[in-house]
């Protein structure tokens, strides 16, 4: 399995932070989705902010968060 944080946007604090929401896979992460991992996440630590959760988007996207399309970013 690999490592979470070899996804873009995911370094070793987000990697933990998945980890301690029960996410320990990319496949994981893509079944749960950006919104339900941030707002599990959020639950934790009050400060994750929308950043967190574009960066989750992008690894699940494959790109840096960056890249996501406007329309992504207002859904």
């Amino acid at each position: 399995m690999d490592k979470l944080s070899n996804l873009p946007n995911i370094g070793k604090n987000t990697e933990k932070q998945l980890n301690d929401i029960g996410i320990f896979s990319a496949d994981q992460l893509i079944n749960t989705g950006s919104k339900q991992a941030w707002l599990k996440i959020k639950e934790m630590d009050s400060s994750a902010c929308i950043h967190r959760l574009y960066g989750l988007e992008g690894a699940i996207r494959g790109i840096r968060k960056a890249e996501l399309p406007d329309d992504v970013k207002k859904d």
